[in-house]
């Protein structure tokens, strides 16, 4: 593999349909040249950091001083600044020289997508950065703004200051309500004591987001306020240290440690007791962070599962000759394209919900829908990474299990990200929470029925087939309505008991109208794809003949129109 990028029309059609034509001819070059980047050097280092150097705490210096210093090897610094200098972040906030306007999520991603092939482990700094900018961006004061964001958005031009969010406590976890960090007013600042018990990009960023509570604060989530705390001159001051690094099953990249606070300083952001509702915004783009290095992975997994099929012989003949391998790929290839397709259609949504100088702009039912979709595809994109590392390993056989390959740590790697940003349960629970206050049910079935309604059924040669695909997930549409009725008159556990399975409904009804847009516009690639994953996920069972996922293989496997 020699680029990323090159090597995925998926993503470039998904590029070219959802950027402007000048944005898009800049865009190209530059995802060209990084895809380039995360397949070999990046590649190469995230290899060595996995294994060899992985970051590491100083506890004290030469001379017997506390230091809580945490050392990163010099190919992971060198990652960081290359990926930071392209704009990953601080395009998304400030204007693209090159083009004289901002970018956008949908650019951001493409990017994060890409170096998640390489480097999760590195993906996520990334978007802790990514939310950090968003809530000083949002919700910071003007000095704080002029202080610190140029140097969360830093692109070579300043020194860089990446972010961290600051939730988990010991007695926490998801139930963040419980947090007991404790934020004590001293002049024009704040005083943070207490400790977090799992600080991803601890030691390597440049400010830390935390959720504290003022001591006069309500109980729960309504009591929690947001401070923006510099990391450095905390940590030189002893103010904060780091009790240890997490010895972590996989994304070894980043260093995830346990933190306390002894009197650190911190600055309010937004107003009191509002910290909860602005992380949550924030966890929402954490969230697709998630749902994109997913992704990733997945299409790594992919590409290493169809590499070594081509070149691996076995009984006298490649792997990839085989019907049972032309299976596993165009199904893998097609659950990969089509759940791509529907994310970055999210995150077109998230540019209008969540974009700088757009929110204004956005209805309540783009909001909630958001909502609904994140939640849905990062559980969905979660336990599809670890999927499809499972079946590039099996691919490969016993060379699979071997570090001498990239697939134990895709696998590795992958399992955090069912655990990170929110675990199906805690999801399943937004849903409901969302059809019980909005429902959201109805605004999903009025959504989805619209876009089938725009589907040209038409008289073409595959008009009987688009037509029966529609009418399908119609009625899919109108089992899930049926469901959420039924489970809204069941007592309280009951309904928590079928929330994951209205989101799996939910999310297989997303998947379904995106593949049949797909269908309805694309070429005859993009049809094959559809046409594979809606006989996958709706007719598994059904007997064929000449089963479409081998009949289609060629096509699919090998990116021909």
């Amino acid at each position: 593999m020699r680029n990323f990028y090159k090597e995925d029309p998926n993503l470039k059609r998904i590029m070219n349909e959802q950027l402007s034509p000048d944005f898009f001819k800049w865009a190209d070059k530059e995802l060209s040249q990084f895809g380039s980047l995360c397949a070999g050097e990046i590649d190469r280092r995230a290899v060595h950091t996995d294994r060899e150097g992985q970051p590491k705490l100083i506890r004290y210096d030469k001379m017997g001083n506390e230091v809580s210093q945490v050392w990163l090897n010099e190919g992971y610094k060198k990652t960081v600044q290359e990926t930071y200098n392209t704009g990953i972040v601080g395009y998304v906030h400030k204007e693209i020289p090159a083009l004289g306007h901002k970018g956008n999520y949908v650019y951001s991603y493409a990017q994060n997508y890409l170096l998640s092939h390489a480097e999760p482990g590195f993906d996520c700094p990334v978007a802790l950065t990514m939310a950090t900018a968003y809530l000083i961006d949002n919700y910071a004061s003007a000095s704080l703004k002029e202080k610190f964001l140029p140097h969360v958005l830093a692109t070579g031009d300043v020194e860089l200051y990446e972010g961290a969010t600051l939730l988990t406590e010991r007695q926490g976890g998801s139930d963040v309500g419980a947090n007991e960090v404790e934020a004590v007013k001293d002049g024009e600042y704040y005083r943070i004591y207490g400790e977090k018990y799992f600080a991803s990009n601890a030691g390597a960023c440049g400010v830390a987001m935390v959720l504290a509570r003022l001591s006069d604060a309500p109980e729960g989530t309504k009591g929690l306020s947001l401070f923006l705390v510099p990391w450095e001159e905390n940590r030189v001051e002893k103010l904060l240290r780091i009790r240890r690094l997490k010895d972590k099953l996989g994304v070894r990249a980043v260093p995830s440690a346990e933190i306390e606070f002894t009197g650190a300083k911190g600055y309010l952001v937004g107003k009191e007791n509002q910290g909860f509702y602005y992380m949550i915004e924030a966890l929402n783009l954490s969230r697709v962070s998630n749902a994109v290095s997913s992704l990733g992975i997945m299409r790594r997994a992919y590409l290493e599962a169809k590499n070594y099929a081509k070149d691996r012989e076995a009984f006298g003949q490649a792997l990839i000759h085989y019907p049972m391998v032309q299976e596993t790929l165009s199904l893998l290839a097609a659950k990969q394209e089509v759940e791509m397709t529907a994310t970055f259609d999210m995150i077109t949504l998230m540019d209008k919900v969540m974009g700088a100088g757009l929110k204004e702009e956005s209805s309540d039912k783009e909001r909630i829908l958001f909502r609904l979709y994140v939640a849905a595809i990062k559980i969905e994109t979660a336990k599809q990474a670890i999927k499809f590392s499972h079946e590039a390993i099996e691919m490969h056989g016993g060379n699979g299990y071997i570090e001498d390959f990239v697939t134990p740590r895709l696998l590795r790697d992958a399992q955090v990200l069912t655990v990170w940003e929110g675990p199906e349960n805690i999801l399943a629970l937004e849903v409901l929470r969302l059809i019980k206050k909005h429902n959201v049910e109805q605004l999903f079935a009025e959504e989805m029925s619209g876009r089938l309604s725009k589907v040209q059924t038409g008289q073409g040669e595959n008009a009987a087939e688009v037509t029966s695909w529609v009418e399908l997930v119609d009625s899919k549409i109108s089992s899930l309505i049926e469901r959420v009725a039924t489970v809204k008159t069941l007592p309280e556990d009951m309904q928590t008991y079928y929330s994951r399975k209205i989101a799996k409904q939910i999310i297989d009804i997303l998947e379904s109208v995106t593949a049949i847009e797909m269908f309805d516009k694309g070429n005859k690639r993009q049809q094959a794809v559809s046409d594979v994953f809606l006989q996958h996920l709706w007719k598994e069972n059904e007997f064929q003949i000449s089963p479409l996922s081998v009949k289609h293989a060629d096509i699919i496997i090998n990116d021909s129109e």
